[in-house]
């Protein structure tokens, strides 16, 4: 009889595979974004054609594209960090350092954000705002929706990450690797392949 996956190992799973759908998804706003500016030079420069409506479309397929994909780069360790100390810490150490950073920083900063931002996004709804010019998208309320957005992905992300964390610090490490892309070791598996705590474990474990 299988063993009975915990809840948490189901959430991070359920939340893991939610952001590396919605991220891949996203992901081809990018080509959208491509042909979009692509027409709008041709028009441009090729017809001497205008259009406002399009214009405006880059800026919400850009936004689209960069709220969307936060929780998935969040999950491929993609954002920017600033390392000073953090490749020198064991794979627990650097645990520590995640776990600190998602439950003082990523959570409160991402509550925050959205508190902070309801009443504005929720006026832009109630008078379901436009663009001020006449020929213009009708949908800046749908636009700074994503404000709100943005904050609860990388929240819910963050979760995952906060469990996954957690686990590695209280010993459960392989059981929090992230799975590997084909062909390829996950960053974790680098890490724990590497990690001289590991090393030590394995060598006292061969002895025995």
């Amino acid at each position: 009889m299988p063993e009975k996956q915990p809840p948490t190992s189901r959430l991070v799973a359920v939340i893991d595979n939610a952001s590396e759908t919605l991220g891949r998804a996203a992901a081809w706003l990018s080509f959208v974004l491509v042909l979009v500016v692509g027409v709008i030079v041709v028009l441009r420069y090729g017809f001497q054609l205008g259009s406002i409506a399009l214009q405006e479309s880059v800026m919400y397929i850009n936004g689209a594209l960069f709220v969307l994909g936060a929780g998935y780069t969040l999950k491929a360790q993609g954002h920017v960090r600033v390392d000073v100390f953090y490749s020198r810490f064991s794979l627990r150490g650097r645990a520590v350092v995640d776990s600190l950073g998602a439950s003082l920083f990523l959570l409160p900063a991402s509550f925050f954000i959205a508190w902070i931002s309801w009443d504005y996004v929720s006026v832009a709804w109630r008078i379901r705002e436009g663009s001020p010019e006449a020929s213009g998208l009708p949908f800046v309320y749908l636009l700074k929706t994503l404000i709100i957005v943005l904050p609860v992905l990388l929240a819910v992300q963050g979760v995952s990450e906060l469990t996954k964390s957690l686990r590695v610090v209280f010993g459960s490490s392989s059981s929090s690797r992230r799975p590997a892309r084909p062909g390829r070791p996950s960053r974790a598996e680098n890490e724990a392949e590497n990690d001289p705590e590991n090393d030590a474990v394995n060598e006292a474990e061969s002895r025995a």
